[in-house]
């Protein structure tokens, strides 16, 4: 009597989806390998394309022109960051710096009234329309936006109009003679390109601040007010320190944009050089590029700080 012979099951399953399941099995078992297949791609470009080329730049920076040849020489040296001291620099910088610091502060002053109504009062559709109303701008083009107020601020433009019908052409000239902020008009003057530039940048200051205001609960409120604390006590020390990070938040936004930009203080103002501009004529006109790549860096420094203290005020939880 013969015994029967048994034999294994073929697995007829096709290959593919075998595969995908003993992938999904070890991805799995193994979450650590699924985050890291999931961050390989983007990594991989943060590493090559961002920091590869901020090494880059840093690298050139330490290169300087040979004054006799013009030539690039590929030797490191300070040179290049010992003319960042020159007055002609140090002007670019602190001119830069302090227009970059009364836009985040006037951007602030003006964001927060129309936050607070949006977060605390504004309701259903209303709601919606304002933040639409916010976002609006940033829908067009920049440089349409850009060369409108140029337009807008030109001698024959609409707020000339206006003031001349009212009577105001005197103050209107008054401003402009003043020796820091006037200009022979408002399209060519320190005073129109901090209007655009506050125009530009003032929804990144709304929107951070209406995010921390909504994280106030309305309970806080009422239980400052039943404790017999004044509208303006509860303002004071418990609305505004809780929103503090939200306009920090915020403040990154506006001045680091107006630190580094350098379309509108070529198209709105005088001549006067900031960063923007003269990092682009350093290496587009000059072919300067350590110089340029040197003054990049200067930008850079300051954010770093400027995040730092901005980390340690918890605007990255408003944002």
């Amino acid at each position: 009597m013969t015994t029967p012979s048994y034999s294994a099951p073929i697995n007829t399953e096709p290959l593919a989806p075998r595969f995908a399941n003993l992938l999904t099995s070890l991805l799995f078992r193994r979450r650590w390998l699924g985050l890291l297949l999931l961050l390989t791609l983007p990594l991989a470009w943060l590493v090559v394309f961002y920091l590869g080329s901020l090494t880059t730049l840093l690298a050139q920076s330490f290169f300087y022109i040979d004054d006799f040849t013009g030539q690039l020489v590929h030797q490191f040296s300070l040179q290049t960051y010992q003319s960042l001291l020159t007055p002609t620099y140090g002007d670019v910088v602190l001119r830069t710096v302090l227009m970059s610091t009364a836009v985040t502060i006037a951007a602030a002053l003006i964001a927060f009234p129309v936050a607070y109504y949006i977060a605390r009062f504004a309701k259903g559709r209303l709601k919606t329309v304002l933040y639409l109303a916010v976002l609006l701008p940033l829908w067009s083009s920049y440089l349409v936006r850009v060369f409108a107020w140029k337009l807008i601020l030109a001698n024959e433009g609409v707020i000339n109009w206006i003031l001349v019908h009212l009577g105001l052409g005197g103050v209107r000239d008054f401003i402009l003679s003043l020796p820091v902020i006037g200009g022979p008009s408002l399209a060519f003057s320190y005073m129109g390109m901090f209007f655009v530039f506050l125009y530009v940048w003032l929804p990144y200051m709304i929107l951070p601040i209406q995010a921390a205001l909504e994280r106030v609960p309305q309970s806080l409120i009422e239980a400052s007010n039943d404790l017999g604390g004044s509208p303006g006590y509860t303002f004071r020390h418990i609305l505004l320190p809780l929103a503090i990070p939200g306009i920090v938040a915020g403040s990154i936004f506006t001045f680091s944009l107006t630190l580094g930009d350098f379309i509108i203080p070529t198209i709105v103002g005088n001549s006067s050089f900031f960063i923007g501009p003269a990092v682009l004529i350093l290496q587009g006109t000059t072919d300067n590029l350590p110089l340029a790549a040197a003054l990049t860096v200067v930008p850079i420094a300051i954010m770093s700080v400027y995040l730092v203290i901005a980390g340690r005020l918890g605007a990255f939880e408003a944002l």
